[in-house]
């Protein structure tokens, strides 16, 4: 039987005992909680807390909860409860990390005495026997503070590791340290030639990998690297030596976990000038097959395109995109190049599995540079027929705009001079049908649909009346005018950011359809019975 949580806290006062609730308490909590029900399961904790002790884990529970919900105060509250029912040193070692959590993530890093909190904060960890805790704090405060106001910390960090680090730990720390103390230097003084050149001694003797298999720890640690390949390259002329150290760098990157396209393609490119076609084509499928970038896909097809090679661009296209399906720039560029081949019925081909992706990133492109294709291939009646496809997913005020648009100029260049005037003007007389059928159906759309996009309704029909009159003697503005909203001005109520509430003033759109105010009702029929009565000239007057 489920006990409700008013039930339990009437119960709890009328005992008051030092037993504990029944465990369906716990349950019941849980549960209010993955429902949503945030009050109930706060009442179902306070049943814990009326006991005359409770039970430790019952407050860290407490706090976990209200912590969750950011209600930082009861926490507080609880924790100051805890260590007056349990004031065991575990329970105020509980709390003061609770409050060196906090104040890391209050405390921002230019704060002069940052320093000194996470020095404060790793102490702490150190002297609780949270030896893995207290590394990584002193890991994130040199990774936060800038390295010109850490030089107390970096001393505390080598003094740790010496204390409970490994030996090559300790290397790392004392190498920091050094590359710290050369960057100060060079920056007060970037003509001290001598602090630059210990510096690169210093880069240029680590060889151990970065200890995490973290991207940005091997960024610096790359660029190394491609330094002593473009080194070997174009100073010490030695080709083997170059080959090998990018052979050598790209056996040490963890692929599995990120790679860097940047050199994989450094090393296809000095292949490449080698004049060592397959060497190169070697390194960029091993890219491929290890860990694929787009900028690697990009490169290779660019490569094989300037060497005339159509039909490995096209394998090469089919492997980026079972890749990567939702890259809409790989589908278009796959299709421009059937389409440079003429291999018109391969593009359209191309296209069409594109649109029909379940995810995209840019699918306004994509169907963009469809419809494009298929105008500039003079099949109208293709285009318009992806015009409507595309409405029908979208309803897109700027979709339907360019439906119009299209409509009102299809089929027009495609005449030529030698054209009769009769036969333009047949054509054109089509094409405004056509447009005024697309502008109908989205304003009817607007107007019953989404009655509330009044803004998007309001451009459609100014569009529609731009139309009408491009089109001179053929179109008929009258159409559109009755149906244009009137903007008119009202008070509404609005709140200052003291609080107060007053009122202002603002113009909205009203659509003849609408009657925005009784009283404005009577006075535009007043002012119609009177333009009738009197004759437009003296209502002028």
């Amino acid at each position: 039987m489920q006990i409700s949580a008013e039930q339990l806290v009437g119960d709890a006062r009328e005992t008051n005992t030092m037993t504990p609730p029944p465990k369906q308490v716990v349950l019941d909590q849980t549960e209010l909680e993955n429902k949503g029900n945030v009050a109930d399961a706060r009442q179902v904790y306070e049943i814990w807390m009326m006991t005359v002790t409770p039970q430790q884990h019952s407050c860290l529970g407490y706090i976990k909860f209200e912590l969750r919900y950011n209600e930082v105060k009861r926490a507080e509250q609880i924790y100051e409860k805890l260590v007056q029912c349990h004031p065991q040193a575990g329970s105020w070692i509980h709390y003061a990390k609770k409050c060196y959590e906090r104040a890391v993530q209050k405390v921002r890093t230019d704060d002069k005495e940052a320093e000194n909190l996470f020095v404060e904060f790793a102490k702490f960890e150190e002297e609780s026997k949270e030896i893995e805790r207290a590394r990584d704090v002193y890991k994130f405060a040199l990774n936060s503070i800038p390295s010109a106001r850490a030089e107390n910390l970096h001393k505390k960090f080598v003094k740790f590791e010496k204390q409970y680090g490994n030996k090559e730990v300790i290397e790392d720390s004392i190498v920091e340290k050094r590359r710290c103390q050369y960057e100060e230097e060079v920056r007060k003084n970037p003509l001290d030639y001598n602090t630059w050149s210990d510096y690169i001694c210093l880069e240029e003797t680590i060889a151990n990998i970065p200890p995490t298999e973290e991207k940005q720890y091997w960024k610096r640690y790359i660029y190394l690297w491609i330094n002593c390949a473009l080194y070997e390259e174009l100073v010490a002329k030695d080709i083997d030596r170059t080959r090998d150290v990018y052979r050598q760098c790209l056996k040490l990157i963890p692929h599995h976990k990120f790679s860097f396209a940047k050199m994989w393609l450094l090393a296809a490119q000095f292949e490449i000038w080698q004049q060592n076609l397959e060497g190169a084509r070697k390194i960029l499928g091993n890219s491929i097959g290890r860990a694929p970038k787009c900028k690697v896909f990009k490169n290779y097809i660019e490569i094989e395109l300037q060497l005339g090679n159509v039909n490995h661009c096209r394998t090469l296209y089919g492997e980026y995109l079972r890749w990567a399906p939702q890259n809409c720039s790989a589908w278009i560029k796959f299709a421009q190049l059937e389409k440079s081949l003429s291999e018109t019925q391969g593009a359209r081909a191309i296209f069409e599995l594109a649109v029909v992706q379940p995810a995209l990133d840019t699918p306004e492109l994509l169907w963009k540079e469809y419809i494009n294709f298929e105008i500039s291939e003079g099949e109208y009646e293709r285009a318009r027929q992806l015009y409507a496809r595309l409405v029908f997913r979208t309803k897109h005020l700027n979709v339907w705009i360019s439906y119009a648009n299209f409509e009102a100029t299809a089929g027009v260049d495609m005449l030529g001079d030698q054209v009769s005037l009769a036969s333009l003007f047949e054509q054109k007389k089509q094409c405004l049908h056509h447009a005024r059928r697309v502008f109908e159906t989205a304003v009817n759309y607007f107007k019953t649909s989404v009655p509330e996009q009044k803004e998007e309704r309001a451009m459609l029909l100014k569009e529609w009346l731009n139309m009408e009159s491009s089109f001179g003697n053929l179109g008929d503005i009258s159409l559109v005018q009755d149906n244009m909203p009137k903007k008119l001005k009202r008070r509404r109520e609005a709140i200052s950011k003291d609080g107060c509430t007053g009122y202002e003033e603002c113009y909205e759109d009203y659509f003849p359809e609408e009657t925005p105010d009784p009283n404005l009702k009577i006075l535009k029929t007043a002012y119609m019975w009177k333009r009738q009565r009197f004759g437009q000239k003296n209502l002028n007057d």
